[in-house]
């Protein structure tokens, strides 16, 4: 059985673009044929003149090879070329380059890929150079409604622009708190189901267990953990090329109001949590931790993180602000495109739906939250029966339909921006409610690099 708890994150920490991947593209590149010919086609873009019995071409980073392996098993007929590529992790944007290459040679496209980001459906929805957009639309026909209905609500959002779905979510990464029970009870904490009640436990924390933690904002991903999950309006993509930007919100400023008290007494530290630094000074020390599904395994019962014992990990919903109600933030995750240039879409659509929706693979072998939710149904029972855990896992289920619309996937990065401009000035001591301005012009800026009109 694979346990979430033995897995890193999905698709986020993959390895770097090997040789063997980037020689098997370029073979790609040059073994590939000119177009044949396209129509308009029945899917809602051109498609190319189709042949059921072709070959398709996958691209998929290698945490995603046990996709392929149980299509290939339970798919023989079906021919296949796998290609090894980075996944676009760490914002490599692998895949829109070669993209854009194949845009200009006429040739080459993958019929399949795998990204391990959010935020591909912003560009490959869309014509580049007088080309047709990359991804085929999925929900004119060639994926089936009962199958697009079945994904976790609000799941498909990043895929979907102006009201067309482009890819398919293979999982979530949906924040949740994530606490040590065994701790908790030996302090006399109750688990907080408010921010303020949060707040309160760091600040008791910070006077009755000096050296003990509530949380960590080192990461580039902080803003996707508090402010997504604190509604705040420093992301909104309200179409194509359009974004909303307003971190002078009241829910902007709550979220930094409670964090700069929380970092000034020590118990969120500036800190990544990847780091041996923080293995070193916060093992045993972590009493409360929001973050996505993946910690799990990436940090709490990972032999080279923090190694929680079974038995005292517990989860639970999304945090509320008072009068407010919950709401949750995404770290992640992955997406599947068909590409419109397929000769075979047929075979392309049998796979996609498969990797994301199939017990062979979302169930019985992934590491993820399946996004598909009758997957991640049996998924969830599956991971209760490992007794890891020191609570049932249905928060993760509450969260996964939680995760806040106010937040978009534009083509820039959020995280590259906070990195540059939040954790450096956090490391000088400067405070949040300070640094918002700061913040919402970058990504004022960025926005504007990339073509969008800012309002």
């Amino acid at each position: 059985m694979v346990d979430i708890t033995q897995a890193g994150r999905t698709g986020r920490w993959a390895r770097a673009f090997s040789g063997a991947g980037a020689l098997a593209i370029a073979l790609t590149l040059a073994g590939c044929s000119g177009s044949s010919g396209t129509s308009a086609g029945t899917y809602g873009f051109p498609q190319e003149t189709q042949d059921d019995k072709a070959t398709i071409t996958v691209w998929v980073d290698s945490d995603r090879s046990s996709a392929v392996d149980a299509f290939k098993k339970a798919n023989p007929d079906v021919k296949l070329n796998v290609v090894t590529y980075d996944g676009s992790a760490n914002g490599s944007n692998s895949f829109r380059t070669k993209v854009q290459l194949f845009d200009r040679a006429n040739s080459g496209w993958p019929d399949v890929v795998f990204s391990s980001q959010n935020n591909d459906a912003a560009w490959a929805s869309q014509k580049s150079n007088g080309k047709q957009a990359f991804a085929a639309v999925l929900n004119s026909g060639l994926v089936p409604k009962t199958t697009l209905d079945n994904f976790t609500q609000g799941s498909l959002n990043p895929c979907t622009v102006e009201g067309k779905v482009y890819c398919l979510r293979n999982d979530l990464a949906q924040v949740v708190l994530w606490y040590n029970k065994t701790l908790l009870d030996k302090f006399g904490y109750s688990v907080p189901t408010t921010w303020e009640e949060y707040q309160a436990i760091g600040e008791k924390v910070a006077k009755e267990h000096p050296g003990y933690i509530v949380g960590a904002v080192g990461d580039s991903f902080a803003s996707e953990i508090y402010f997504w999950s604190g509604k705040c309006q420093a992301n909104g993509i309200t179409g194509p090329k359009t974004v909303t930007v307003n971190t002078d919100s009241p829910e902007c400023k709550r979220v930094a109001s409670m964090l700069d008290v929380l970092i000034k007494n020590g118990t969120v530290p500036n800190v990544s949590v990847f780091t041996p630094e923080f293995v070193k000074k916060y093992s045993d020390k972590v009493l409360l931790m929001p973050g996505p599904a993946w910690y799990a395994g990436a940090i709490f019962n990972n032999p080279q993180s923090l190694k929680v014992p079974a038995g005292q990990l517990g989860v639970a919903p999304p945090l509320a602000w008072q009068g407010d109600t919950a709401a949750t933030g995404n770290v992640g995750g992955g997406t599947w495109f068909i590409s419109s240039h397929s000769k075979n879409l047929k075979a392309a659509e049998k796979f996609v739906e498969f990797v994301t929706t199939a017990d062979d693979y979302q169930v019985n072998l992934a590491p993820g939250f399946p996004a598909y939710a009758p997957a991640a149904d049996k998924w969830v029972k599956k991971q209760e029966s490992s007794n890891y855990y020191a609570t049932d896992l249905q928060a993760l289920v509450k969260a996964g339909s939680s995760i806040w619309t106010g937040w978009g996937s534009g083509v820039f990065s959020q995280e590259a921006i906070w990195a540059k401009t939040v954790t450096p000035a956090i490391a000088g001591g400067k405070n949040l409610v300070d640094l918002l301005p700061e913040w919402g012009t970058a990504i004022k800026n960025q926005a504007q690099v990339n073509g969008y009109t800012v309002k």
